[in-house]
């Protein structure tokens, strides 16, 4: 279920006495939410799953939301650089920033920015959170961190689904368009055929090389791979080709979320359904694509 206090961005502020905090994208706006319970409001910039994150632009909704926040967290490595802008525009040095690059002491030539994915993220960012949150409201440090405890157990279905997938199915061979769930399918074992070139060109909106497309097009003909997973919430011409190509091959395909689905999903249920997903398309033939 989506865990009530996460609204988009824009909602009003909450009641008196909560901390106004702010997501980036709405899955770090969820899990601020299930730490702060009811002593936070937090709301999300980029909520809308049919909105490419990657061509997002700043509003003056968004610049307002941004400015009454005390607590952001915020994805890094150039996925969401207009944070930055719009946080500087309206300077607050109380506010307390959580740029998860920099958390994770990633450097800026990390290639895939989406870091939420990796099963080692969450538990980071729930941390900082709670600390955060902590500093801001001392009286209530021992529920944040209670809060921050339960969600690192809540974690625990998704990572044994991952390990179960690993030991079952060990180098799964897969192809994708983008490295929209690349650390999943890492932590998963799973063997993506696809050149990462292909698919940060794809997710750039930039022509792959020929080459590459190519290769791309016999793993699916060939039936090489055992699913192709794709990017559902932005698709284009190629995509759409790949994926003609997977089910005239038999090859099923597993649409993938970039960001979080608004529709009755909390963070965990949603990895959850991606794995579930994964391991359906390997194990049964079936493909995923939800709406």
């Amino acid at each position: 279920m989506i865990i009530a206090g996460c609204a988009a961005a824009g909602a009003s502020g909450g009641s008196a006495g909560q901390i106004v905090a702010v997501g980036a994208e709405n899955e770090y706006a969820n899990v601020i939410s299930q730490i702060g319970g009811r002593y936070v409001h937090a709301s999300a910039i980029m909520s809308n799953p049919n909105t490419d994150p990657h061509t997002f632009e700043a509003s003056p909704r968004v610049a307002s939301t941004v400015s009454g926040a005390q607590l952001i967290v915020q994805n890094g490595l150039g996925y969401d650089d207009f944070m930055g802008k719009v946080e500087s525009a309206s300077p607050n040095p109380s506010r307390k920033v959580i740029d998860v690059q920099r958390l994770l002491s990633l450097p800026s030539s990390t290639p895939d920015p989406h870091l939420w994915y990796s099963p080692t993220t969450m538990p980071a960012v729930a941390k900082a959170v709670a600390a955060s949150l902590s500093a801001i409201q001392p009286g209530h440090a021992a529920y944040f961190r209670a809060n921050e405890a339960g969600f690192d157990g809540s974690l625990t279905t998704w990572v044994n689904a991952i390990n179960q997938f690993r030991s079952r199915y060990p180098n799964t061979h897969v192809a994708t368009t983008e490295p929209v769930g690349d650390y999943m399918l890492q932590a998963a074992g799973t063997a993506n055929l696809t050149p990462y070139s292909l698919q940060a060109n794809v997710m750039n909106g930039l022509d792959p090389a020929p080459q590459s497309v190519t290769l791309q097009t016999r793993l699916l003909s060939g039936r090489k791979v055992k699913v192709l997973l794709y990017n559902q919430q932005v698709t284009d011409s190629l995509t759409k080709t790949w994926l003609t190509a997977a089910r005239a091959h038999g090859v099923p395909v597993v649409g993938m979320y970039e960001t979080m689905p608004t529709k009755g999903y909390s963070f965990q249920s949603w990895m959850v359904a991606e794995v579930t997903a994964l391991q359906n398309a390997v194990a049964h033939g079936t493909s995923t694509e939800r709406p």
